[in-house]
């Protein structure tokens, strides 16, 4: 299962770190080859600089990325994404094709520009949650909640919680005996939805 990350510049840095090391800790928790493939994208595959000038190198661009089944949109300063046809572009395609679509944080916005999203339920990180709900009221957004399952598409609130969100895509997409598992190897307490 192919987990494609998308990045960009002034991307928290939590939130694509997170989710990677959920399912590459997932991958050797298994101790079985080629359970979960996760990779970063970017637009055009070149260094990104993250939040605090965290600069990562993806592993593939728009152009030469595999396909998708699991997609991830992380948060950040995406202000600047919402503006780019491309990106848009790009997520809303690649959202057709997913098995699973999800978000960290503010990467609901590029969700909901994109039209990946229209009348679901949905959260975000707590700050963001007025301009999310004014920017587009035709979402229920959710509070106080550290991921909502809308079943193909997942959105969890700030930062840390893409973690907890991450262990929930484990436990769906796999096991929860794996998602405990692999709670435990990263010595992580699972924070999960009550």
């Amino acid at each position: 299962m192919n987990i494609g990350i998308y990045i960009y510049d002034k991307a928290e840095v939590l939130d694509f770190s997170g989710p990677f090391e959920v399912f590459s800790t997932a991958e050797r928790v298994l101790i079985t080859a080629d359970t979960f493939s996760i990779f970063l994208v970017s637009e055009t595959g070149g260094i990104v600089s993250a939040r605090g000038s965290y600069k990562v190198q993806p592993h593939y661009s728009f152009s030469n990325h595999p396909s998708i089944d699991v997609l991830v949109i992380v948060g950040g300063v995406h202000t600047r994404e919402l503006e780019k046809q491309q990106v848009l572009s790009w997520i809303k395609e690649q959202s057709k094709h997913a098995q699973l679509v999800a978000s960290i944080c503010t990467g609901v916005f590029l969700l909901a520009e994109a039209k990946v999203l229209s009348s679901q339920k949905v959260t975000t990180h707590w700050e963001d949650i007025p301009d999310l709900r004014t920017s587009y009221p035709n979402l229920e957004v959710i509070e106080n909640q550290r991921w909502v399952d809308e079943g193909e598409v997942v959105t969890s609130a700030g930062i840390s919680a893409g973690i907890d969100m991450s262990l929930h895509l484990v436990s769906k997409l796999y096991s929860p005996e794996l998602a405990e598992k692999t709670a435990k190897q990263m010595d992580y307490e699972w924070t999960k939805n009550t």
